[in-house]
């Protein structure tokens, strides 16, 4: 096709952004002609806002009698990105659901095993896999350059949000209206490039702080720790109430250790591995030799527009996916893992246990000062 027909459902903060890049032509090969969403506010005007008559319709069940899109956006709270993706592939139509994958496995994977069977395209907006800097050092793992993984650290709490950021939208920070805090909301691209930089984790035991630095019902603290299937372990570490933060990835392996921070890779390697070294040096006290290098990187990434030109680049010519999206579920398989590690206070296996996760979930979901979403009623069994 010369052009793909574009609908956003979920004309928010996030949907919004998708339209003003596709309503400029940005996008060469794609045509903005559809926006969807629940509040008929959010609507008024959008002709004029983004300079083209599009088609408006107050629900997905509309957008998709009417057959005008070749393809949509999920940009709507977090549990309904599986139940709108897996609409979409039901009649036809491509997807690409905004980040996270979903709130829980057991829809994440209802959602994937529904894209596995169709011949569309489904992919996930994690943008910042497109950043030369994470590419890098995924690149430096993945070649065995740096050797094999021993231990794995990443803090990532420069998230920060005020009290006033959680009490601008009713479901925010609530298990009925967004499933989870900082894991559900700041962290899934911080969970998604740990495991696609370093791998899965076998186990997980977390401590997750509910409401600790927030009124609010969801988690803004979390300190975890993993084992991987080498032996390797890791530990991530997480806020959003802590000023100023940390965002820095250190990757500990038998050639060395590898940084990234602010932009940029450190690479402290050294000469002879040292697992080598410490079996084969004889003189007691002694490390392998060490050399420093930066590691080059340039260029910042096309951020959320480099993964829907890829994404319509698969849907026009099968480029591969830098995202696909039946890759999602790997952050929102560690996140759930790390929730119900701190509810049983105990060590939890990856794969999760989807049903003890969903009825842990259901019990937080009913007491919840929520019920409904910005994009419509959910019944309090957490199905739409």
């Amino acid at each position: 096709m010369d052009k793909v027909r574009i609908g956003i459902i979920g004309h928010g903060g996030m949907g919004s952004h998708h339209a003003r890049y596709l309503a400029a032509g940005e996008m060469p090969h794609a045509e903005l002609v559809a926006l969807c969403d629940v509040d008929p506010a959010r609507l008024e005007g959008v002709d004029e806002k983004y300079g083209r008559q599009l088609a408006c319709f107050e629900n997905a069940d509309k957008l998709f009698a009417a057959g005008c899109c070749d393809a949509v956006i999920v940009a709507t709270p977090h549990y309904f990105h599986p139940p709108l993706v897996i609409q979409a592939l039901e009649n036809g139509v491509h997807a690409l659901s905004e980040k996270p994958a979903g709130v829980y496995t057991r829809q994440v994977r209802e959602m994937n095993e529904k894209a596995a069977k169709s011949n569309l395209v489904f992919g996930v907006m994690f943008n910042q896999r497109t950043r030369p800097v994470h590419q890098k050092m995924r690149e430096l793992v993945q070649s065995g350059e740096a050797g094999e993984i021993k231990r794995t650290i990443y803090v990532i709490n420069s998230w920060f949000r005020a009290q006033s950021y959680y009490d601008s939208g009713g479901w925010r920070a609530t298990w009925a209206g967004e499933g989870g805090g900082v894991l559900a909301n700041q962290c899934p691209h911080n969970l998604d490039l740990w495991q696609w930089i370093c791998g899965m984790p076998k186990r997980v035991y977390a401590f997750c702080h509910f409401g600790k630095y927030h009124d609010i019902e969801v988690e803004d603290d979390v300190t975890a720790y993993v084992e991987y299937d080498n032996g390797a372990t890791g530990v991530f570490i997480t806020s959003t109430g802590e000023a100023p933060g940390t965002n820095r990835l250190e990757i500990h392996a038998d050639q060395g250790k590898l940084s990234m921070e602010n932009g940029r890779i450190d690479f402290w390697r050294t000469r002879v591995p040292s697992n080598q070294f410490l079996r084969e040096w004889k003189g007691g006290f002694g490390s392998p030799e060490v050399w420093k290098c930066e590691i080059p990187v340039k260029g910042g990434g096309e951020e959320h527009k480099g993964i829907t030109r890829n994404w319509l680049d698969a849907i026009r010519n099968g480029t591969p996916l830098l995202a696909d999206g039946k890759e999602g579920i790997n952050g929102v398989e560690i996140a759930n893992a790390m929730m119900l590690s701190t509810w049983t206070e105990d060590w939890v296996d990856i794969p999760v246990d989807e049903d003890l996760f969903y009825a842990e979930l259901q019990k937080r979901i009913k007491t919840s000062k929520v019920k409904s979403t910005a994009s419509g009623p959910m019944k309090v069994d957490g199905t739409f």
